[in-house]
C-alpha cells in the first residue's frame, strides 16, 4: 500500500480550508503544496502565506514542492511546525548539496525532484542526504496532464537503489495519477503518490483516495 498527498493546486480556492479539512479526514497522509514562480515553470500558483493559512485546517503534515528558481531564497518561508518535507528541483539548484544542507539545518526533511527529461542517475551522489525523491510524471507547471510512462523506470531505479544500498528516502510520484492507473506506480515501487484533480474532483473522495493507495 502506498501513501497519498493530495495537491491543493486542484482544490477549490474559494473554500480551501474546508477542502483541506475534508480530505484530511478521508485517509490523506500529507497535504502536497505546489509552489510555482512563473520562471522555473510557466505558471504562478501561490506563496507561503496561503500554505500558512491552512495551519488551522490541516491535520496531516505539509509536503512542500518548490518549482522555483534559486529555491534557497524562499526555503525558510515554508518552514512551519507542520512542514515535514521541502522538495526542490535538481534542475533549479546551482549547488544541490548546499541546498540540502540548508533545508536540514532548518529542521525539515529534504526532497529533490527531477523533471521527465532528467536521468535518474543525476542524484546518485546525493542519495545519502536525500529524504524524499519526487519523480515528475508530467512536465511541472500544469495540472491535469496525462501520466508519462517513462517515469516508471525511474521509480523502479530509486526503489531498487533504496533496497540494495539501504537508503531511507521516500520515493514519490507526481502527475496524472488516479485510481485508474495508480496500480502501475505501486508495482514500480512507489511510496507516496501525489494526486490533485483525481482526489478533489472525485464524486467519492474517500473511495478515490483508498483506490489510489491500494487499500484492500
Amino acid at each position: 500500500m502506498a501513501k497519498i498527498a493530495p495537491s491543493i493546486l486542484a482544490a477549490d480556492f474559494a473554500n480551501l480550508g474546508a477542502d483541506v479539512t475534508d480530505i484530511c479526514g478521508r485517509g490523506t497522509d500529507y497535504i502536497h503544496v505546489d509552489v510555482m514562480d512563473g520562471a522555473f515553470v510557466p505558471n504562478i500558483s501561490f506563496g507561503s502565506a496561503v500554505m500558512k493559512s491552512l495551519l488551522g485546517y490541516a491535520t496531516v503534515p505539509f509536503d512542500v514542492h518548490l518549482m522555483i528558481e534559486a529555491p534557497d531564497r524562499y526555503i525558510e518561508d515554508f518552514v512551519t511546525d507542520n512542514t515535514e518535507f521541502i522538495t526542490v528541483h535538481y534542475e533549479a539548484c546551482s549547488d544541490l548539496a548546499a541546498t540540502l544542507k540548508h533545508i536540514h539545518d532548518l529542521g525539515v526533511k529534504a526532497g529533490v525532484s527531477i523533471k521527465p527529461g532528467t536521468a535518474p542517475e543525476v542524484l546518485d551522489d546525493f542519495l545519502d542526504d536525500i529524504d524524499l525523491i519526487l519523480v515528475m510524471s508530467v512536465e511541472p507547471g500544469f495540472g491535469g496532464q496525462k501520466f508519462m510512462d517513462n517515469s516508471l523506470p525511474k521509480i523502479s531505479y530509486y526503489a531498487e537503489k533504496k533496497k540494495e544500498k539501504g537508503y531511507s528516502y521516500i520515493v514519490e510520484v507526481d502527475g496524472g495519477v488516479s485510481s485508474k492507473n495508480a496500480h502501475i506506480v505501486r508495482e514500480a515501487g512507489i511510496d507516496l503518490i501525489v494526486a490533485g484533480s483525481a482526489v478533489f474532483k472525485a464524486a467519492d473522495r474517500t473511495a478515490e483516495i483508498a483506490a489510489i493507495k491500494g487499500v484492500e
